[in-house]
């Protein structure tokens, strides 16, 4: 039996496809990635097989569905249907919205808790220029069947690219207080395609908040244990409250309390988002091993030792085959 869970439980991202219908420019090229064939891909019975093992044996606060984007991975619906099942405390699903408002409904009666959505710009024009194509109307509308359907708290992530959607951020801040949104503000990863303009793009997070206090009275949360985000609650001119995180990826790294570990769509375990060490689990799943195999609780464990005290970025994957 792992000691593991006297650290506290685990946080786990399960990527569900390395496939997106966006090309977002620190994500991604133009062309896309290598898509992977479907026999390459875990099965919605091998990630529950996974999911279980981690909750027995090391304890599992919450589970995000992640991608690419994983409303289009066919039957994603089942695959929450059967998480839920895993009675996960907390069960959320990181999208980009574009197929949202059809999909809300569903998600919602199959067991879904929250979404978090990317939302890098309020203006269309610039959305379709960071998305390469994306529609913000179908983004908003699917915030808008998110809200109407509970699933919430909405949490709105917004990487922060200086000269392309830096001047939104009190816009950003106003537009979740309004559709009572919590807002967070990411620091650009030097990760794929953001590693080449990282230099003429990132933004501190101490820019942002120094920003943001030129229009929001801020007041510190706690910070808790195991957490990215440092929350603030921000008060408008008009009384208004809410939540505003900051990810301080590079500048703050949260790196010693972390304990978020990263399943990708392919069966590779990563423990560092930061670092290309990682431990491909996919043929213990396959192999339909029990919940004490050996293999996959001392693979499970060397993922976790892989975490580091300072960050210190080489990985050279885009985020999109690893899950965001």
């Amino acid at each position: 039996m792992s000691n593991q869970r006297n650290n506290g439980p685990i946080a786990l991202r399960i990527s569900v496809t390395d496939r997106c219908q966006l090309r977002c420019l620190y994500c991604m090229g133009p062309e896309g990635v290598h898509k992977v064939t479907h026999r390459e891909i875990l099965s919605f019975e091998e990630i529950v097989r996974f999911v279980r093992a981690l909750k027995v044996h090391f304890g599992l606060s919450k589970v995000r569905i992640t991608g690419g984007e994983p409303l289009v991975r066919p039957g994603i619906t089942k695959l929450v249907e059967m998480l839920t099942g895993e009675g996960i405390p907390d069960l959320a699903l990181t999208t980009n919205g574009q197929q949202l408002g059809r999909m809300a409904a569903q998600l919602k009666q199959a067991g879904l808790q929250r979404i978090n959505m990317s939302l890098d710009s309020l203006h269309a024009d610039t959305y379709r220029r960071l998305t390469r194509g994306g529609e913000l109307q179908c983004s908003l509308d699917g915030l808008e069947a998110a809200l109407h359907y509970g699933l919430a708290p909405v949490k709105l992530n917004t990487i922060v690219l200086r000269g392309i959607n830096s001047a939104e951020l009190t816009d950003m801040v106003r537009f979740g207080l309004e559709h009572g949104c919590e807002v967070r503000f990411l620091e650009l990863m030097p990760i794929g395609p953001a590693a080449d303009y990282s230099d003429d793009w990132f933004v501190s997070s101490a820019e942002v908040l120094a920003k943001l206090a030129e229009d929001f009275e801020l007041t510190p949360s706690d910070v808790q244990p195991g957490s990215s985000s440092r929350n603030y609650l921000a008060k408008d001119g008009q009384g208004r409250t809410g939540i505003v995180g900051i990810i301080s990826s590079r500048t703050d790294a949260f790196c010693g309390q972390c304990r978020r570990l990263r399943l990708t769509a392919t069966g590779k375990l990563v423990g560092c988002l930061a670092r290309p060490e990682g431990y491909n689990v996919r043929s213990l799943l396959q192999a339909d091993h029990d919940l004490d195999s050996s293999q996959l609780l001392e693979a499970i464990r060397r993922a976790l030792d892989l975490k580091q005290k300072e960050r210190c970025f080489s990985r050279t994957t885009l985020m999109v085959e690893t899950g965001g």
